[in-house]
């Protein structure tokens, strides 16, 4: 199957290229993928519970209700939406070719553009409970989240040493009672600034030298964790009502098999104030781009972004293709 544009990925940035691809009459395919990453289709936005931060919803939305309008609205202009994984492509001439999952031994997908719209997958450690109590008092997302009912005048624990933890802990105590940082090591792998910030702050409470081992609740929700002390071993029980993750991100970026430029943590590289990689014709947009702000609104307009550049280089195409038509 070709395509004049292929997007890979279904989040606000996938979802809002998708759009403005189809608006524009470009016919638009989306590979969804199918547990992606580790998350449905829809990226991070459907772990999240209630978005109360996206323009247009003044009562909030879930993450998964907002996924699901993204989709009908890209549907409805005409995307052709595969609900299928991209494990392999070849960027190295146009058109660019695609492999599906278990069909990388047939023929592949094939696109004049492509917009990458993977997201980054949010590091979790898995704990024990952490099945049972994520999204009911687990998150990935202090901004995202912090604000909802359930962690209103609570104590809650972040877990994380480094800018990120320390940031999102101090964004907490907006919301919380007290705000925990449970720290692996006995220092902080964060800037200094950011550091002092945090441990200066009087809500919150840095415990060093801490794993934290288990969520516990009451079947409903989150109500406690279990530390366990990195030097001695001994456990303990810490009465918390949200518990936050701060490890970092892994960017989707592995079915790319290294074609296309990458910092230095995996976020794909853009030309500053574009959604253009290094390939022309290749565009990134929302997370898997985007290491700082990482919001359902800011993929979004990145979507945006990825859609117009993919137009205007359709358009330059077609020029090049009639100016040298008529030199025949």
């Amino acid at each position: 199957m070709h395509s004049k544009v292929i997007i890979v990925g279904s989040g606000p940035a996938g979802h809002t290229a998708a759009i403005y691809a189809a608006r524009a009459n470009l016919e638009p395919v989306m590979f969804e993928g199918m547990m992606a990453g580790g998350v449905a289709p829809g990226g991070q936005l459907t772990t999240t519970t209630e978005v109360e931060n996206f323009p247009g919803f003044p009562e909030g939305i879930t993450g998964s209700e907002l996924t699901d309008k993204y989709r009908e609205q890209s549907t409805r202009f005409g995307t052709k939406i595969e609900t299928e994984t991209i494990t392999k492509v070849d960027l190295s001439s146009r058109p660019f070719k695609l492999w599906r999952e278990d069909a990388e031994d047939q023929d592949p997908d094939t696109c004049d553009t492509l917009i990458v719209a993977t997201g980054a997958t949010a590091k979790r450690l898995y704990i024990k409970g952490e099945d049972e109590y994520w999204q009911r008092g687990m998150s990935a997302c202090a901004v995202c989240d912090g604000a909802a009912p359930l962690f209103r005048n609570k104590p809650l624990v972040v877990i994380g040493g480094g800018d990120s933890a320390c940031e999102e802990a101090t964004f907490l105590t907006k919301y919380a009672s007290h705000v925990y940082i449970a720290v692996r090591r006995d220092v902080f792998r964060a800037s200094n600034i950011m550091a002092k910030r945090a441990m200066n702050h009087p809500k919150i409470t840095v415990l060093w030298n801490t794993h934290v081992t288990e969520a516990k609740g009451n079947g409903k929700v989150l109500t406690q964790v279990e530390l366990k002390d990195a030097k001695t071993g001994a456990t303990r029980d810490l009465d918390v009502s949200g518990l936050f993750y701060a490890i970092g991100h892994t960017p989707n970026t592995a079915f790319l098999g290294g074609q296309l430029d990458t910092d230095e943590t995996g976020y794909l590289i853009v030309q500053p104030g574009t959604s253009k990689t290094k390939i022309p014709g290749v565009f990134a947009a929302g997370d898997v781009q985007d290491k700082h702000y990482r919001q359902a609104i800011t993929a979004a307009g990145s979507g945006c972004m990825a859609a117009l550049d993919a137009e205007k280089y359709l358009e330059e195409l077609e020029a090049e293709a009639q100016e040298s038509g008529s030199k025949l």
